[in-house]
């Protein structure tokens, strides 16, 4: 993870790479506000670490936006990285911040395909795991979802619109033409297709351990906290 303020440099070429493949990118120079997060892989013939991709979010928690921007290079495309950076930021900001959470817009055609397949993923998943939605015979508010899976209600609902899923009910949107049947049925077809990827030699098997990130959230808030208390110790005694 790299801070905008402390890597103002970095931070702008990365912003100025992101730019080249990211028409409605903005963001270059002012970068002290955001944090980046860079995911790289391991070259074993050369011991070097490439550049995939990154993704920065602002650092101020006041909005429910966890990302606003991502970019993968175009030779690192279609293999599952940008689903992972998706993945990680979402649990960032759901588990560890614990907000219902949504991308900043506009997304590209790239980046909106990819959202979508990943709120379907964690909608299924939601639906398919929590007892208590499956006791409720999956009669379930999108804000039951957002609030077990951290998506922001916007999102589930255009999820399941487009897989005709969702009706209207007194009131509330509910999940509908979903059984514990279609769910497994769903993850064991995507499981497949991702054990196919693999064997071609296309798509990866990335996964990223919780208990590293919590840590590493930990340690960047000690870090920051012995600076804060100098500041504040020094208004005090002007």
């Amino acid at each position: 993870m790299v801070e905008g303020k402390q890597h103002k440099l970095y931070s702008q070429y990365l912003c100025l790479l992101g730019k080249l493949f990211l028409d409605h990118k903005t963001l270059c120079f002012d970068v002290d506000p955001f944090q980046f997060f860079i995911l790289t892989e391991n070259n074993s013939r050369y011991n070097t670490k490439n550049i995939v991709g990154y993704f920065c979010r602002e650092k101020s928690m006041n909005e429910d936006i966890n990302l606003a921007c991502i970019m993968v290079l175009p030779p690192y495309q279609r293999r599952g990285y940008g689903k992972f950076m998706i993945c990680f930021s979402y649990f960032m900001s759901g588990q560890i911040d614990n907000r219902m959470c949504t991308p900043e817009r506009p997304l590209s055609n790239m980046g909106a395909l990819s959202y979508m397949s990943f709120w379907k993923d964690k909608i299924f998943d939601s639906l398919r795991t929590n007892k208590q939605f499956r006791k409720a015979h999956f009669d379930v508010s999108i804000r039951e979802i957002g609030e077990y899976a951290n998506i922001q209600l916007d999102d589930i609902l255009l999820t399941l619109q487009s897989q005709d899923m969702i009706k209207y009910w007194k009131g509330t949107y509910l999940v509908k033409n979903v059984s514990q049947r279609f769910l497994d049925t769903y993850f064991r077809q995507k499981k497949r297709k991702e054990e196919q990827l693999i064997k071609d030699g296309v798509g990866l098997q990335l996964k990223f351990d919780p208990k590293y990130v919590i840590k590493a959230k930990m340690s960047l808030m000690k870090a920051s906290k012995p600076k804060e208390v100098g500041a504040k110790k020094q208004r005090e005694a002007q």
